[in-house]
């Protein structure tokens, strides 16, 4: 009888599929940290795990593991060479947050063009007469450039063009086609996107150290630009930024993500508060999408052992070659 060890806290609907699948032994952990489930990895056949790390210190001690499910589609935090050496696979969950996070994206958008947190503390700290400075914008008429074209940065296209703004979008690895039938213009490198922007939407993976927008990239920003960035901290060099906002080059920012979470409350970037709109990691965590995301995780741990696991939601697909493989020999 597998068991199951669910590190941090999910969606009720995730653990029914588990509880409701026959033959599972379940071990709920609520904390989202390493400490709180490492005591119980050893004993663990599949592990279901949110955001915290997991390293190959804690996947040597897991000497029963057959599985690792993670709740989301990133998995920085895990090593991943560690399990295939094991061939253990490692599962993503499907398209679950996409409208979330564009939502949020958007939400960001309209807020830094708006101003509305800067507003909302003019009225608190008695200064109404702030409203005549009349610097908020409209986003209609303007042209936003998507970096990245996945699942997300379509959704982002499609809400976006309903408050009429003019959408380009870069994405390597996409034919063109698929810029085409979104009725979005392609553009076939980065520093052009940003030339011709008035804002900036990050949906990009996170490749290595160097930063997509650095400092290089922020200059040749039109003045005046916004940036969004709900894809992954690191992505935007963070002291550029804030050296831009602070020059007022750049009109705002509104980030979901930073390369240091929980945030360095001592950092420059969080100074720059009258032009910088922040929200804690949370593009993806509204209560349908949590739902969605527990149960595909949970599936796929569910369909792993019922031998029905989606190729297409395992990260280091050569395990399942491997096991293919093994299970024809004789």
């Amino acid at each position: 009888m597998p068991n199951i060890l669910v590190a941090g806290k999910i969606h009720e609907a995730g653990l029914d599929v588990l509880r409701s699948a026959p033959g599972f032994n379940l071990q709920l952990v609520n904390e989202v940290s390493v400490e709180s489930y490492a005591p119980y990895i050893a004993q663990a056949d599949a592990l279901l795990i949110r955001t915290q790390p997991l390293t190959a210190k804690e996947i040597s001690a897991a000497r029963q593991l057959r599985i690792v499910s993670r709740h989301g589609v990133g998995y920085d935090s895990v090593d991943v060479q560690a399990l295939t050496e094991r061939n253990i696979p490692l599962t993503v969950v499907g398209d679950v947050n996409s409208l979330s996070v564009a939502e949020h994206t958007l939400m960001l958008l309209l807020a830094v063009a708006k101003r509305v947190c800067y507003f909302d503390r003019s009225i608190r700290e008695g200064q109404w007469n702030r409203r005549n400075s009349f610097s908020a914008v409209e986003i209609a008429n303007r042209t936003l450039f998507i970096l990245g074209f996945g699942r997300i940065g379509r959704e982002v296209a499609r809400l976006a063009k309903n408050f009429r703004m003019k959408i380009i979008a870069y994405d390597p690895y996409l034919a063109d086609n698929v810029f085409d039938e979104n009725g979005v213009q392609r553009v076939k490198d980065i520093q052009s996107g940003l030339k011709a922007a008035d804002a900036v939407s990050v949906h990009l993976p996170l490749s290595g150290d160097k930063p997509v927008i650095g400092e290089n990239e922020l200059a040749v920003m039109k003045p005046g630009a916004l940036l969004i960035n709900t894809a992954r901290g690191g992505i935007v060099d963070e002291g550029a930024l804030a050296q831009a906002l602070a020059s007022q080059r750049l009109a705002g920012a509104g980030l979901d993500v930073l390369k240091e979470e929980p945030a360095n409350l001592n950092a420059a970037l969080l100074a720059q508060s009258d032009r910088l709109i922040l929200s804690p990691h949370t593009a993806g965590l509204t209560q349908e999408a949590a739902m969605r995301m527990s149960v595909s995780a949970a599936t796929n741990i569910v369909n792993y052992f019922n031998g029905q696991l989606d190729p297409a939601l395992v990260v280091n697909q050569q395990v399942l070659v491997l096991n293919d493989v093994m299970s024809q020999m004789p």
